[in-house]
């Protein structure tokens, strides 16, 4: 094994350290063996390989050990283990490192409130399972605080006699009839049955054409366990009292989706933004109250996200474009505190909730001394002071926009790609951020962190690259342009982006002003 091992890295120009050799000769999977030694000198581009090579790229071995199957990968884990190194007590210590970062940046005004941390772990069945009975539950506690619920009952309690009653339950499938009547099967933990709306009823059939498929809702009505008429529908709806203010007046703003490393990246619009934030353009006395930015996803615009990007690429590697994005974001006055959470661009997994950008290439961003880095979606609290409890920020990329403008008829008739708040404002009546199991990749967490069990005071969101602003049931909406002009790729599709487009927001007086930046003249970068 210890010589057939040395001929073949010899052959590929590979050095092995001495202790790294007698780990690998404990193994008898050298075929894999093999192909993971070429797959990390590809990917380091370096020839000799020791335990520090292995210790810097944690992620990777992680990642190419869930490639193997059960055998190989009890053996690859072990022989990684033997050298010190471990996976899941790693990811358990580096969040704690990085919370132990942020807890650093935080200060009186600014709180990371809620993010979600997802060990690496095999996803089963009963995951899913859990997940949704988590889901259900927490919602139907939101209804049940609904009076217009009379004479709620589980699904398996209705009899078969006809009568008045309520249910909560998750919707399971939705189909229309020959006689255009609409039939939707609801389940709860209980039970399943079909209700009927009635076409004739065209505010209530309106309403039902666009409940999302897995979103869960209250329903009155009449009939037996094998059918149930409904004559109302209830949403959970995320819903504020008030529109608070602050006794302090600051400024905080909004940016989504940079895509910097684009050839099509608008660098000169950007760099005027930088210069206005940083109190370089005469007659902008109120840059001194701005102290809080928000970027929300697609900071970079990353590596193989869609067909042939990397003809778009000013950047060829990931970990240079956030090199190189670092550089200008250092450049930012340091008594304005960056949050950054990350979008389907910046190289972390799409499963959602997204972890925290990747170390691994994104280290110069953790650098930055004012930057806290959230996780996607996750909530941010600021503005807080004695006596006043500040504004929770909830900031979503949102990558589940395009399922529902794409499928949610009234929706789809407002061509909502292109005016996202829309998107935002149904989202916010199932009080969940991506409801259908289409909409998005999820990952099954314990509790489903895409409810909004907290309602915001400010829903933050990107991914359409148009900007927008409006309110619902008091909630602040904020959709963020981009910083890229408009690619072949997104053209197909047709996208109308808005550009270099920042909304500021007084905490004070919640006046909100759209500042500008993109040039008149054609960019050329």
């Amino acid at each position: 094994m210890n010589q057939e091992i040395i001929k073949f890295c010899l052959g590929k120009g590979i050095l092995l350290e001495r202790e790294i050799l007698n780990a690998l000769n404990e193994s008898n999977d050298i075929e894999n063996l093999k192909i993971f030694l070429e797959k990390i000198k590809l990917l380091t581009k370096q020839k000799v390989i020791n335990k520090s090579l292995f210790e810097n790229n944690k992620t990777f071995l992680k990642d190419y050990s869930q490639t193997l199957s059960e055998d190989s990968k009890k053996n690859f884990e072990n022989l990684i283990n033997n050298l010190g190194i471990f996976f899941q007590n790693e990811s358990k210590n580096n969040f704690k490192k990085v919370l132990d970062c942020i807890e650093k940046k935080e200060n009186m005004n600014i709180k990371v409130t809620n993010m979600i941390q997802t060990l690496p772990k095999s996803i089963e069945v009963k995951d899913f399972v859990n997940f949704f009975k988590s889901r259900l539950n927490e919602m139907k506690n939101f209804l049940q605080d609904n009076s217009e619920l009379n004479n709620l009952v589980s699904i398996n309690k209705i009899s078969g006699k006809k009568q008045n009653i309520s249910i909560i339950g998750m919707v399971y499938s939705k189909k229309v009839t020959k006689n255009k009547n609409m039939l939707i099967e609801i389940e709860d933990s209980t039970g399943r049955i079909t209700i009927l709306i009635n076409k004739d009823k065209e505010d209530l059939y309106k309403k039902a054409e666009d409940i999302a498929l897995d979103s869960i809702i209250g329903l009155k009505g009449s009939g037996s366990k094998e059918l149930f008429f409904v004559s109302e529908i209830i949403f959970p709806e995320a819903n504020l009292n008030e529109r608070k203010r602050a006794d302090l007046e600051e400024y905080a703003l909004f940016l989504g989706d940079l895509h910097f490393g684009s050839k099509l990246f608008l660098k000169k619009d950007f760099l005027k933004f930088i210069d206005y934030i940083n109190g370089k353009v005469e007659n902008t006395p109120e840059v001194k109250k701005i102290k809080y930015l928000f970027l929300v996803g697609d900071l970079v615009t990353g590596v193989g996200n869609y067909p042939n990007q990397e003809n778009d690429l000013e950047i060829q590697d990931l970990e240079q474009q956030f090199i190189h994005l670092a550089k200008v974001l250092n450049t930012i006055r340091k008594d304005i505190k960056i949050i950054i959470s990350p979008g389907n661009h910046d190289g972390v997994r799409l499963m959602e909730p997204q972890p925290m950008l990747d170390e691994k290439y994104a280290w110069p961003i953790y650098e930055i001394e004012n930057v806290i880095i959230t996780t996607n979606p996750s909530t941010v609290n600021i503005g807080s002071k004695e006596g006043f409890q500040g504004f929770d920020v909830l900031t979503y990329h949102g990558f589940s926009f395009t399922y529902y403008a794409n499928n949610v008829p009234k929706l789809m008739i407002k061509k909502a790609m292109n005016t996202p708040e829309e998107i935002i404002k149904y989202l916010l009546k199932q009080r969940h951020l991506a409801p259908t199991h289409a909409s998005n990749q999820y990952f099954p967490t314990e509790k489903d962190s895409l409810v909004l069990s907290k309602i915001p005071d400010i829903i933050l969101a990107g991914h359409t690259h148009k900007s927008a602003v409006s309110y619902y049931n008091n909630i602040l909406i904020i959709s963020t342009s981009c910083w890229e002009s408009m690619t072949p790729y997104q053209e197909k599709f047709g996208n109308k982006p808005d550009h270099c487009k920042v909304p500021m927001f007084n905490l004070k007086t919640r006046a909100i002003k759209i500042l500008d930046f993109e040039s008149i003249e054609k960019n050329d970068n």
